[in-house]
C-alpha cells in the first residue's frame, strides 16, 4: 500500500516519476483564472483559513450542501471557525473527489501541514495554518512560492483596469499580471440590464451608441484600451454557441430595440451574438490576440437558490446541447475572412471531448497556400483547452488529453490553468503535471511510445510550461 500523498503521488511507474522530476520545478503560467486584481494590487493578507479557502469556492460549497450542511455555515453568517469545522466534516467524506487531493496539496505546499483534515483534526489544522497566517502570509508570498510567471485575470470590458495599473506600478508582485477581455455582459443583449450596460459603455468610450455600427465602434475602443494595458486575450462563455447570420439593417433594429428596453426574440439575440462575436474575432486577430470559447455550461439552474444567493454560488452544471454546427460555422466564417485568431475551445460536458479535439484539426494554420493570409503558419493555433470546471480532476484530465492525443497533437497542448478564485489553487498545476507524466509514462511502459527520454522530457516540459509561454506570450 502506498502512503497517502507521498513523493510518488499519482505516479504509478518509474517512467512517470522520471518525467515528473523534469517538470516539477518549472514556472507556472496561469492563463485563465478569476482572481481579484484588487487583492493582488493590495497584496492582501488573510486573517484565517476560512477567508483564504472558503470565501468564494463554489466547489467546496456544493460538497458541503451535499453533506447536509446548513447554508448558514456555507455562505451565511456563521463565524469563520464554525464554517471551517463544517468543511472539515465534509472533506473527510470526499473520497474520490479532487477536492480531497487539492485540499491536502494546499495544506502541505503552502502551510507545511501534513495532517489529514477531518472533523477530528479540524482544530489542530486550524491552529497550525493560523500560525503561518499570523506571520503575514501575503498574496505576493504565495505567487513567489509557486514560481508563478504570468496571471491572466477575467475582466469586464467597462473595467478601468486601475488595479492592473497599480500592480504594474508597485512592483511587489513577481508575476506579470494581465487582464483578459471577457464580454459576457456585452453579448447578453437579451437581458433587461443590457441597455444600462450599453449606457456605461457609451459614457466611457464617449461614443453615442444608437445602432450596431456605433456599438461596434465603442467595443473596438475598449478592445484597443485593453490592448494598450497589456491584454492579448479574450474569453467568451458561449451558453450555448449560436450562429444566425444577420444583415446590418436588422442588426440596427435589434440594437435599437434593446436600447429601448424591448424584449428580443431568440433569433434576434442570436443574430446579434453571432455578428458581434465575428466582428470581435476579426479585431482580436488584427491585434494578435488569442480567443477562448467556453461551451457546455448550464448556469444558475436552481432558480430558487439563485434568487436567494445570486449567481456563481454553485448552482451550475453541465449542459447536453449539441453545438457542433454553430461552432463550425462561426470558425469557418472567421477563416473565410482570413481573420480567425488563435482560439482555445473548452467543453464542460466530457461527451464533447472527441468532438472538440476533432474540430481543432479543421482550422489549423495552412496559410502558405492562401494569398490573403500574410502570417506564417502557427503550431497548435487552434487548441483544445484543458479539462475545465467539472473536468479538472484525474479522470477528466486523462480523458481530455487522450482525446487530444487520439485526434490531434498532444505535444502542442497549452496545458493547465487554475480557473479559480483562490490563491492556493496553484497546486492544481502540480496535480496536472503529475497526471500528465503518469499518462505519458504509462504509454511508454506499455510499449506504445519509445523510451526516448530526451524527447519525452521535451514533450512534458512543453505541455507543462513552454507551449503556454509561447502561445500566450
Amino acid at each position: 500500500m502506498k502512503k497517502f500523498m507521498s513523493e510518488s503521488f499519482l505516479l504509478r511507474t518509474m517512467t512517470a516519476k522520471k518525467l515528473y522530476s523534469a517538470v516539477r520545478d518549472l514556472p507556472i503560467i496561469d492563463w485563465h483564472c478569476h482572481l481579484d486584481p484588487r487583492e493582488i494590487a493590495e497584496d492582501r493578507t488573510f486573517g484565517n483559513l476560512t477567508e483564504l479557502w472558503l470565501g468564494g469556492d463554489h466547489y467546496k460549497w456544493r460538497a458541503m450542501r451535499a453533506c447536509g450542511i446548513d447554508e448558514e455555515y456555507i455562505t451565511g453568517s456563521a463565524n469563520d471557525y464554525e464554517k471551517f469545522e463544517k468543511w472539515a466534516l465534509t472533506i473527510e467524506n470526499c473520497i474520490g473527489n479532487p477536492l480531497y487531493h487539492w485540499t491536502h496539496l494546499e495544506l502541505r505546499r503552502v502551510f507545511g501541514c501534513d495532517i489529514n483534515l477531518s472533523s477530528k483534526t479540524a482544530r489542530q489544522v486550524w491552529e497550525h495554518c493560523g500560525s503561518v497566517l499570523e506571520k503575514g502570509l501575503r498574496v505576493s508570498d504565495v505567487i513567489k512560492k509557486f514560481n508563478v510567471e504570468m496571471i491572466c485575470t477575467s475582466d469586464n470590458p467597462v473595467d478601468n483596469l486601475e488595479e492592473h495599473k497599480k500592480i504594474k506600478q508597485n512592483g511587489v508582485i513577481a508575476a506579470l499580471v494581465k487582464p483578459t477581455f471577457r464580454p459576457s455582459d456585452l453579448l447578453g443583449i437579451e437581458k433587461p440590464s443590457w441597455a444600462d450596460y450599453a449606457g456605461v459603455l457609451s459614457e466611457i468610450t464617449q461614443t453615442q451608441i444608437h445602432n450596431y455600427e456605433s456599438l461596434k465602434e465603442a467595443v473596438y475602443k475598449r478592445i484597443e484600451f485593453f490592448d494598450a494595458n497589456g491584454c492579448n486575450m479574450s474569453d467568451h462563455a458561449l451558453d450555448p454557441p449560436v450562429y444566425i447570420g444577420t444583415d446590418e439593417k436588422t442588426l440596427d433594429e435589434i440594437v435599437k430595440k434593446a436600447l429601448s428596453g424591448e424584449k428580443l426574440s431568440p433569433k434576434e439575440s442570436g443574430g446579434f451574438k453571432t455578428e458581434m462575436l465575428v466582428d470581435m474575432g476579426k479585431k482580436y486577430n488584427e491585434l494578435g490576440w488569442s480567443m477562448q470559447l467556453h461551451m457546455g455550461a448550464a448556469r444558475s439552474v436552481n432558480s430558487t437558490m439563485t434568487a436567494l444567493l445570486g449567481a456563481d454560488k454553485g448552482y451550475d452544471c453541465m449542459a447536453g446541447s449539441d453545438y457542433a454546427e454553430p461552432l463550425l460555422r462561426l470558425l469557418d466564417r472567421l477563416e473565410v475572412a482570413a481573420s480567425l485568431p488563435r482560439t482555445v475551445l473548452f467543453c464542460l460536458n466530457p461527451k464533447d471531448d472527441d468532438l472538440l479535439a476533432c474540430i481543432t484539426g479543421c482550422f489549423q494554420s495552412g496559410n502558405s497556400v492562401r494569398a490573403d493570409c500574410g502570417s506564417p503558419p502557427l503550431k497548435g493555433k487552434i487548441q483544445f483547452g484543458s479539462g475545465w470546471w467539472f473536468n479538472d480532476h484525474k479522470s477528466g484530465m486523462e480523458k481530455q488529453m487522450t482525446a487530444l492525443a487520439n485526434n490531434g497533437v498532444l505535444a502542442l497542448f497549452a496545458g493547465m490553468l487554475t480557473d479559480s478564485r483562490s490563491f492556493l489553487s496553484y497546486t492544481r498545476h502540480e496535480y496536472f503535471r503529475r497526471i500528465l507524466c503518469n499518462l505519458v509514462g504509462g504509454w511508454v511502459e506499455n510499449g506504445e511510445y519509445p523510451a526516448n527520454f530526451e524527447k519525452l522530457e521535451e514533450i512534458v516540459k512543453n505541455i507543462s510550461y513552454y507551449n503556454a509561454k509561447e502561445y500566450f506570450s
